[in-house]
């Protein structure tokens, strides 16, 4: 089908979506219990929109547009009590946290629906491999062209989201080293990585969108996995490298930064984008997901080494204008603590040194997404 038109609109408004776990509280595995509760959730209204996921053992929220942190959290909060209570009526705990952390995929379920149905049988395993869990970002955009510039701006950027998320240190039962081994099941998919260097619209639907389709390996934006991708039909772009944090105030946090930082960007004060920005892309990439906060990443203008924490916090202060316009400082200020304290793959291996199991450290993440820790 044609690409649909860019529907642009307010820029800088906000949406998340949040990819959550569905853990028995009888042994913390996952369970496959998004039909029931999804089924008991229908029963009155709910406060943003829930949907099923590609396995039965995980589901999707989705925030209404905000503007404001406040609006957004507030909502989120809501969002989490109304999950809680359902999930406590069939014992099952929700969770945050970008892997379950002993899982087997082999064991889950694929959601009855035709688009998961199709994604199956086109992907095999990885599929239920897929069952790994992210927070997406949506941010207004006016035009395309104004869509395509921030995606391609933001690349310099996208470690910062990635460390500052980072919460899935564990997979199959075992410490991988990694902070964020979420992202690797997503980098097997073909379609995955960064967009094509483009920055007209026009150009992106005519000359790559319609070509792609041609070739019958897409038939929507859906079809791309990227990093960032632009979604016209909303007229915003999607940042997809974030883990689902184990709070929604973090996760809240990591919208109002991407928010502040389009409308700087924005303002075109930096060198603009060029396709030998992504000569490092996937070094500083690895980095961040392998080492989190502690990583090293390379400028891709100047070709300095950066200590990605401080790069961060360099960024956090620049951003404080922003923000207090936006109505995001609290935000700010929530992910400089976690930038000097630690990220939740950090709480999350501090968690099964304290208990010694696994099924201790979704304990815990159960407990946090409550907000009883």
């Amino acid at each position: 089908m044609p690409l649909e038109t860019f529907n642009g609109g307010t820029p800088l408004t906000m949406g998340v979506e949040l990819e959550l776990q569905l853990v028995s509280f009888s042994d913390y595995d996952l369970t496959a219990s998004s039909p029931d509760l999804l089924h008991l959730l229908a029963r009155k209204p709910f406060p943003g929109n829930v949907t099923p996921e590609i396995t039965e053992s995980m589901i999707e929220i989705n925030s209404d547009v905000h503007t404001r942190h406040s609006e957004l959290l507030a909502q989120l909060h809501e969002v989490r009590d109304t999950l809680v209570t359902a999930g406590e009526q069939l014992n099952i705990g929700i969770a945050g946290g970008g892997t379950h952390p002993f899982q087997k995929w082999v064991e889950r379920r694929i959601f009855e629906k035709p688009r998961f149905k199709q994604v199956s049988q086109l992907y095999g395993y990885l599929a239920k491999q897929f069952t790994v869990f992210g927070q997406h970002v949506h941010i207004g955009c006016a035009n395309g062209d104004d869509a395509l510039f921030l995606l391609h701006s933001l690349s310099r950027y996208l470690p910062h989201f990635i460390a500052l998320s980072a919460s899935s240190p564990f997979v199959q039962g075992g410490d991988t080293l990694f902070n964020s081994a979420r992202l690797n099941s997503v980098f097997a998919f073909p379609m995955s990585g960064r967009a094509p260097f483009l920055l007209s619209w026009d150009e992106f639907e005519h000359s790559y969108f319609a070509k792609m389709e041609h070739t019958g390996v897409i038939k929507s934006m859906k079809d791309f996995y990227w990093d960032i991708r632009p979604k016209p039909e909303y007229g915003t772009i999607e940042l997809r490298v974030c883990d689902t944090p184990l709070t929604v105030e973090r996760a809240a946090a990591l919208a109002c930064y991407l928010q502040a930082l389009c409308a700087y960007l924005l303002e075109r004060k930096e060198e603009p984008p060029a396709e030998d920005d992504y000569l490092v892309y996937n070094y500083n990439r690895f980095q961040a997901c392998r080492f989190g906060l502690d990583g090293t990443v390379v400028h891709p203008k100047t070709y300095e080494s950066l200590s990605l924490r401080e790069d961060i916090l360099t960024t956090l202060r620049k951003m404080d204008p922003y923000a207090e316009k936006l109505g995001g400082t609290a935000a700010l200020n929530h992910l400089m603590q976690v930038t000097h304290m630690g990220s939740d793959a950090q709480y999350l291996r501090d968690q099964f040194n304290a208990s010694g199991s696994v099924e201790g450290i979704v304990d815990a993440a159960v407990r946090r997404f409550r907000g009883r820790m």
